[in-house]
């Protein structure tokens, strides 16, 4: 068996025998007969290597400076418990940004201390169940959020530990919805305004709340490490100029995640190691500068860790040759899913790429459009590929690097029940998160 064609853009032990794919020893049409399809595949030991390694490559990176370093995983990239019990086991904490994906951690087996809460309209049910479980972190996000986290520490008697997330005028990633740290957007406290510094005077006056530290998130879809380069230099000015004017010194900083991944033939990995060997640079010389001692440091890759790590399974149904105004054609390729199980096409012209994983052919490639079976002309999944000109009726297509935000974003839109999960590993496969039915979707209608 080879590895298939892009086979960066593949989970680890996808492989390709003539044109029959395969998955940790099953085949796709096997997967597909024995869960139907769409069905999002999960190559399990793939996931458990990723995390696994962007664990090792930062705590390395920042080893002989004697940091201490903790890596998160993104839940809402994707979330179920085993999951998140799989990746807390290759030593990654979590961070969470719902009651539900709280809740999911906490079910997972989570330990508290390992979890953080993210949100900038966090409910009382939220931070409430977070005090009770003994979070690690609850990262405050605006001003009055301050008052509502010590209110509820205070009747229950505890302190509770924050961390503020400053909003530091850096921003990086592939879209303006995904850039999240300039400053005419929804997430943090400004830096430039001075709001992160009177957070900070806030918390620190609070007896109900313990200041932890300082958060940044420039973004996401990251390939390049000078923007946390750049947001590193800020938030130790930050924190220096808080234990100048006579406060303490922070003893944490999180800068954040949001790391790209490879979406298309043409696209590379980033480089994981020199991204963290640049980051340790730009944390080390801004310590030096400050004289202080290094804070504990923790990172968020984001999509990074699961994304490469799942594919969508999809079977063709009517295949359509349009012309284009050039005198040229498409193939219009319509499978059983769409926008409601990849939503980020439609959303902001995210780019994926496609492969005929049932047979092999051996029929000239055309310019084709893989779309939706959804009434929506946006409902497109892979915009621009190029598929054998004999693709037809019940093929098997699938599409790489969608384990982060396929499924989680999913919805039922047209009354579509979502797909499942299906892990894949060692030869076996199951569902952690099972397949809707229609029932399932209708019986939230109670008439």
């Amino acid at each position: 068996m080879n590895h298939p064609p892009s086979a960066h853009l593949w989970p680890d032990n996808v492989r390709n025998d003539e044109g029959t794919w395969s998955m940790a020893g099953l085949t796709f049409a096997e997967l597909a007969e024995r869960f139907d399809t769409p069905s999002f595949l999960l190559d399990v030991a793939a996931l458990r290597r990723r995390a696994r390694r962007y664990r090792e490559v930062f705590q390395g990176a920042f080893e002989a400076a004697g940091a201490h370093v903790q890596v998160y995983y993104a839940s809402k990239a994707f979330s179920s418990t085993a999951v998140l019990r799989w990746v807390h086991a290759e030593g990654l904490r979590v961070d969470v940004a719902s009651h539900g994906e709280l809740l999911t951690a906490v079910r997972a087996g989570v330990p508290g201390p390992d979890i953080g809460l993210h949100g900038n309209n966090k409910s009382d049910a939220e931070i409430a169940l977070a005090l009770d479980h003994g979070i690690g972190r609850i990262i405050v996000d605006s001003l009055p959020e301050i008052d509502q986290v010590a209110e509820l520490a205070r009747i229950r008697g505890v302190r509770a530990p924050v961390l503020v997330r400053v909003t530091t005028g850096v921003h990086a990633g592939g879209h303006d919805f995904i850039a999240t740290a300039h400053e005419d957007q929804k997430f943090g406290l400004s830096l430039a305004s001075g709001a992160a510094a009177q957070a900070l005077e806030l918390i620190e006056a609070n007896p109900h709340l313990e200041l932890r530290g300082l958060h940044s998130h420039i973004g996401s879809q990251i390939l390049d490490p000078e923007g946390f380069a750049a947001a590193a230099g800020a938030l130790f000015t930050l924190r220096a100029d808080l234990a100048a004017d006579g406060g303490p010194v922070l003893p944490e900083v999180d800068l954040g995640g949001g790391l790209g991944i490879a979406y298309l033939p043409g696209d590379q990995e980033p480089n994981l190691e020199h991204i963290a060997a640049r980051v340790a640079d730009a944390v080390l010389a801004a310590s030096e500068k400050d004289q202080l001692p290094l804070p504990e440091l923790s990172f968020e890759p984001g999509r990074a860790v699961i994304g490469p790590a799942m594919c969508t399974l999809y079977r063709v149904g009517t295949v359509k040759p349009v012309a284009l105004d050039d005198g040229g054609q498409r193939l219009y390729v319509s499978v059983d899913g769409g926008m409601s199980d990849n939503l980020r096409t439609a959303l902001y012209g995210a780019a994926y790429h496609a492969d005929l994983v049932s047979r092999h052919s051996t029929a000239e490639p055309l310019a084709a459009r893989v779309v939706g079976m959804h009434c929506e002309s946006g409902d497109v999944v892979v915009r621009d590929v190029r598929l054998p000109a004999d693709i037809t009726a019940g093929d098997l297509l699938a599409v790489p690097a969608t384990g982060a935000y396929g499924r989680s974003m999913a919805s039922n839109y047209n009354l579509v029940a979502r797909p499942p999960v299906v892990a894949v590993a060692d030869g076996g496969a199951r569902e952690i998160v099972r397949r809707e039915s229609i029932e399932d979707v209708l019986a939230l209608d109670v008439g």
